[in-house]
């Protein structure tokens, strides 16, 4: 079977079939499975779902939209043995969530989902969008945003809007400006969920002062992180990703009950060279010896955050 069983030309793609223990996955590289063994009901707390029925937001300077499908994600949760999942708008969509809401339909209870909004105009559908299974609302510090430049007094309005909601709010921000932000997040009215470890790069003195602020907001009660990601901060790279080991590490010392893991799938951005998604999702065996702490992190941790039955 080729290492890669898609289409380049158009964002097109050829769903691969199993072959024995060997199971391409659309949007990936390699075709092993992990030997991470995942618990019944384990849960992919990071994923986005892009559809060529929804166009990408216009002006949006990145990737274009490709047929990283329900479908497809479905031959990737089929390949790693997870069950449920968390969609998260991309910032390909800006502020329209129709490619996450038909996704969580077509996923029906197995999958949450966390959407983008303009907080100066909320949409008059929230209560729906909950129903449907948006339980989070992300703020995104680094992207391109359809307003700009993501600010203080939009966190704080963001965050109104999903506590009125019962929800979280998710960043994406890097080290640096979780250092910054510190104090504005351990105030926030809701759950706070990090993205991809907090983008802490591995350099000694950012690493440092990113890390004791997080430690910070875990220790406070109300901060998740995601152990997802890691080839965006990574220096060192696949497939250890060594140097991120100690962050993980330093994450699972602190607040076990509060991490989640994600694929980060379909890896937007790495499409020159995309990632192993069975060595990232080995990446826990390293990141969490414990085998019933690793159980939490992909299964009992997400069942609560977001509320998974």
């Amino acid at each position: 079977m080729r290492r890669r069983a898609f289409l380049a030309a158009g964002g097109g793609l050829c769903l691969a079939a199993c072959a024995g223990q060997r199971l391409v996955s659309p949007f990936s590289s390699g075709s092993g499975r992990p030997q991470l063994a995942v618990p019944d009901g384990a849960c992919d707390s990071h994923i986005h779902i892009l559809d060529p029925r929804f166009p990408a937001r216009p002006g949006w300077p990145g990737t274009p939209v490709n047929e990283a499908t329900v479908a497809a994600y479905r031959v990737f949760q089929k390949r790693i043995g997870t069950t449920r999942a968390v969609v998260v708008t991309p910032s390909t969509y800006g502020l329209d969530n129709r490619a996450t809401l038909d996704a969580l339909r077509q996923f029906g209870a197995a999958a949450r989902g966390v959407a983008v909004i303009d907080c100066d105009a909320p949409p008059a559908n929230l209560r729906e969008m909950g129903a449907a299974g948006i339980t989070g609302l992300r703020v995104n510090f680094v992207s391109p945003q359809v307003w700009g430049t993501t600010d203080v007094r939009r966190l704080r309005d963001t965050a109104a809007v999903a506590a009125d909601m019962g929800w979280h709010i998710q960043i994406y921000a890097r080290g640096a400006d979780i250092v910054a932000l510190e104090g504005e997040l351990a105030a926030l009215p809701t759950p706070l969920v990090i993205d991809h470890l907090g983008h802490v790069a591995p350099d000694p003195d950012e690493t440092r002062a990113a890390l004791a602020s997080v430690s910070r907001l875990l220790d406070g009660g109300q901060t998740w992180v995601k152990l997802s990601g890691a080839y965006i901060s990574s220096l060192a790279g696949p497939p250890a990703y060594e140097d991120l080991l100690p962050i993980a590490r330093s994450y699972v010392e602190a607040a076990p009950e509060r991490l989640v893991w994600g694929s980060d799938w379909p890896h937007r951005g790495q499409g020159a060279h995309w990632p192993d998604d069975a060595e990232l999702a080995d990446l826990l065996l390293d990141w969490v010896p414990d085998a019933a702490l690793r159980r939490a992190i992909l299964l009992d941790n997400p069942a609560r955050l977001y509320g998974f039955d």
